[in-house]
């Protein structure tokens, strides 16, 4: 049994959406690092909003989708850690590899049959 339920995830969700749009200030990022935090703010917050699942507000968006989502955006966020692309300091290498692990790791510990099944 997956340890996450789909309303923590939605709590959770919603943290990572606070983190994107503090981390330009509070770390020091700028340039396309901050631009791609605010913008994955943005696609994070509207995602959950729009998700069919406790969380969601409009519930226009299947759970798979989200949970797929979540399966792509993750491992490029790790990816995109490792690439030597200019204006990317250590700080935003950092934390686009951290948030990437964390948004993998909840996609992969969430119960997403648990809102299917309940149906």
């Amino acid at each position: 049994m997956k340890p996450i339920s789909l309303t923590l995830h939605g709590a959770i969700d919603y943290l990572a959406v606070l983190i994107f749009v503090a981390a330009p200030a509070v770390i020091g990022l700028s340039g396309w690092p901050a631009v791609l935090s605010y913008a994955l703010a943005g696609i994070h917050l509207l995602m959950t909003l729009l998700t069919d699942f406790p969380a969601g507000a409009i519930k226009l968006v299947p759970v798979a989708l989200h949970n797929w989502v979540e399966r792509i955006v993750g491992p490029v966020l790790i990816i995109l850690a490792f690439l030597p692309l200019n204006g990317a300091t250590q700080n935003a290498r950092i934390f686009f590899g951290i948030m990437g692990v964390v948004i993998l790791a909840v996609e992969r510990l969430t119960a997403y049959r648990s809102i299917t099944e309940a149906k």
